[in-house]
This record gives C-alpha cells, structure tokens and sequence, in this order.
C-alpha cells in the first residue's frame, strides 16, 4: 500500500461520506453539503490509498494572518501510519507565513495528539457552538 497526496479537490460526494463515515461525524449525513463545504475551503489537502481517500484535512484563512483547521480525518482502518501528521505538516508549510494556524481538538486524546504536531494548547480560551439541525 502507498499513500498518494493531493492537493487538488478532486474528490466526489461519496468519496467524502464515506470518509466522514469511518469517523462517525455528523457531516457525513449532508454529503452534497459537505462536499461544497470542502470545494469552497481555501486548502484542501487529501491521502488517497489507490482510489480511495483515507485522509483529509482543510483549511479556511483570511488570506494574511489566520488560518482555521476545520476537518482533520484519517479513515480508522488507516491510522498510525502518520497520515494526519503528514497532512498536518502540509498545512503547517503552507501557513509558515501567518501569525496563527488553529484548529479545536474535541476530545482528550486529541489534545496530546496535536501538541506532538507542533500545536500549543491555549488554557483558558472557550469555543461555543450553535448547532442547526
């Protein structure tokens, strides 16, 4: 098996569902919606196991100073194999030049995860979320 990275948006609905599935996040529910979701980030970079796409991550910036990781996703069956990492230091590279690249960490282990990637934890700083369903 060998891994290919992408940085084109070259992937279909059910390429993403199927993704966000493994993962078991809501967004695979709306994948039309989530697909214009991903076209419509400034970066999207992707890992493709020959036709199939094991890994995402995107970004969505302010073309200077900020750039926000929205989805960072590694197909369960796939992890380990420092895909995220690999994708995750793509994203570090094309935002070098920017003051902040954030992203929210939603569990515990994601804390420690992130922090062996070069992100530092910021105590005391609050996310607050309206869900729509």
């Amino acid at each position: 098996m060998e891994i290919t990275y992408r940085d084109t948006k070259n992937y279909i609905a059910k390429d993403l569902q199927d993704l966000f599935q493994s993962v078991g996040w809501l967004s695979a529910n709306y994948p039309e919606r989530l697909k214009k979701a991903i076209d419509n980030s400034e970066t999207v970079f992707t890992a493709w196991d020959d036709g199939k796409l094991v890994g995402l991550i995107n970004a969505i910036d302010d073309s200077e100073l900020t750039a926000y990781v929205h989805y960072l996703c590694v197909d369960p069956e796939y992890q380990g194999q420092d895909i995220g990492q690999n994708l995750l230091q793509r994203i570090k590279e094309k935002y070098k030049d920017y003051l902040y690249i954030i992203l929210i960490a939603e569990n515990e282990p994601l804390l420690k995860y992130y922090s062996q990637n070069g992100f530092e934890y910021v105590d005391g700083r609050y996310v607050f979320v309206v869900q729509n369903e």
